[in-house]
């Protein structure tokens, strides 16, 4: 069985303050994604060439991002390195 790259998901993490729209892409399995930034006007115009299906908000009826497997890249912005 393989991965179905018809299939294109985003969802949306932040409408940040300066206009850029962060958000998660990925193709045949949602679970596999990477984190992309651009401008709402580029991420219309991906949305609509990738033919994407729209993820509910992350928490919303899925299980908890409390184990060691759930960071984020964007996680880092908030984390200290020594």
């Amino acid at each position: 069985m393989g991965i179905d790259t018809g299939k294109r998901y985003v969802r949306v993490r932040n409408l940040r303050d300066d206009g850029f729209v962060e958000f998660d892409f990925a193709m045949g399995e949602p679970e596999l994604f990477v984190e992309l930034v651009l401008r709402p006007e580029a991420f219309d115009e991906f949305c609509a060439a990738n033919k994407v299906r729209f993820l509910s908000p992350e928490g919303e009826g899925e299980g908890d991002r409390e184990n060691d497997w759930a960071w984020r890249l964007a996680d880092a912005r908030e984390t200290r390195f020594r």
